[in-house]
């Protein structure tokens, strides 16, 4: 089931926001998220903010969410007021399976956006998409609406990993969409790999590289498997059913997907993510990680403008309801301090492929850098140029580079 949320300080019945928050947005960028929080049913190891049919309740529905997206749009408006931001640089509709939505109902979110805003003339658009969920008419007409890069879920090209996964598509599928959305005219097509999948083998992840590359797509997004608290995948862990991923499997499986992918021409701009071109890099999630601004609408999205954090009630009832009312759809929030800031600034930008300049670093951190580049964790040559830059060991090891990088 669903994650916890965090707790934070109360936030005004209208969603106000400090002056201060107000007065640079988009300074950095500016993007909006849209949470679609339906599945067709739950997948083994997804601890998301999604519901099916069955686990949803009264009081929202497929059929009326564009609507309660819209009026948290508007509520948005109001907010940031007289001063917007100057334009929308990326949107991103996540899951949930998003495309579980009529092609409609996500294009009058998108226009709904750009009257709102206006969106950037070289706006990135994006979609993410259960395999399963699209058609070559329901991609043609997303392309039409606006949208141009579409992520597509698919996870595994071998079907036991798949059925451990509870994944309901065919191991052939994902790289079928794929090839539709690149027939109906999406700039930039993503797959999403997961890896360390109990009873994988290292061929099964080789095949699964082997179809993402032939697919001819130009982004690919790869995670090791992590098992979250009430999931149905950790309960038969905790039964003795399947075995936890191993730490040193998921290295192998990392670096494996490094060579693959660097042999086709992906170059990698994360940590987890490769791209065949800089156009191909995803942008919207540029934002999150160079600290930008971005409106979050949905249920249990989380925005952030001006240093202040937000997120709003998980359930799409209570979600609905509260718009309904004319109230604020967030639950809490936070006031980021200068040190908060500069820890996931460093957190952050050190999993880019273009690194942290040496000089945001306190004399702890530069202490730090200098024996991560000894221990071969740091470029060197980028190191001599003045950034931390992580080698492909340092990649592994990257939460450890971090923490000597902190105070």
């Amino acid at each position: 089931m669903p994650g916890v949320l965090p707790e934070g300080e109360p936030v005004p019945r209208d969603g106000s926001l400090p002056a201060a928050a107000r007065r640079a947005v988009g300074a950095r960028g500016f993007g909006v998220y849209v949470h679609v929080p339906f599945c067709a049913s739950r997948c083994g190891y997804c601890d998301f903010n999604t519901y099916t049919a069955a686990e949803l309740g009264g009081g929202a529905s497929r059929e009326t969410y564009a609507d309660s997206a819209l009026a948290e749009l508007a509520l948005a408006a109001r907010v940031l007021g007289d001063s917007p931001p100057p334009r929308v640089d990326t949107v991103f509709v996540g899951g949930g399976t998003p495309t579980l939505l009529p092609a409609d109902d996500l294009a009058r979110i998108l226009d709904g956006i750009d009257r709102t805003w206006g969106l950037a003339a070289d706006a990135e658009v994006t979609t993410e998409a259960n395999p399963e969920s699209v058609t070559p008419e329901s991609l043609k007409a997303l392309r039409a609406a606006g949208y141009t890069r579409i992520s597509l879920g698919m996870q595994s090209a071998a079907p036991g990993v798949l059925a451990v996964l509870d994944r309901r598509h065919s191991a052939g599928r994902a790289t079928a969409a794929a090839a539709e959305a690149r027939d109906a005219g999406f700039d930039h097509v993503n797959l999403d790999l997961i890896y360390g999948t109990p009873g994988e083998t290292a061929e099964d992840f080789a095949a699964s590289l082997a179809r993402v590359v032939d697919a001819g797509v130009d982004h690919v997004s790869a995670y090791a498997l992590i098992v979250e608290d009430g999931t149905r995948l950790a309960a038969r862990m905790r039964r003795g059913e399947l075995p936890y991923p191993s730490d040193d499997v998921a290295a192998d499986r990392y670096l494996a997907a490094e060579a693959a992918l660097h042999a086709a021409g992906f170059s990698w701009y994360e940590v987890s993510n490769w791209a065949r071109s800089a156009a191909g890099a995803c942008r919207h999630n540029l934002l999150y990680w160079t600290g930008a601004d971005w409106w979050g609408l949905g249920p249990g999205a989380h925005s952030h403008v001006g240093g202040v954090r937000w997120w709003n009630v998980k359930h799409p009832s209570a979600y609905a309801a509260r718009l309904a009312d004319g109230v604020s759809p967030a639950l809490a929030r936070e006031r980021l301090t200068a040190d908060e800031q500069h820890m996931e600034d460093v957190m952050l930008r050190l999993r880019l492929a273009s690194g942290l300049p040496l000089d945001v670093l306190d004399e702890t951190g530069r202490a730090g850098a200098e024996r991560a580049r000894a221990g071969g964790l740091l470029d060197a040559g980028a190191y001599a140029g003045g950034r931390a830059v992580l080698t492909l060991r340092g990649r592994l090891l990257a939460d450890a580079v971090v923490r000597d990088l902190l105070p």
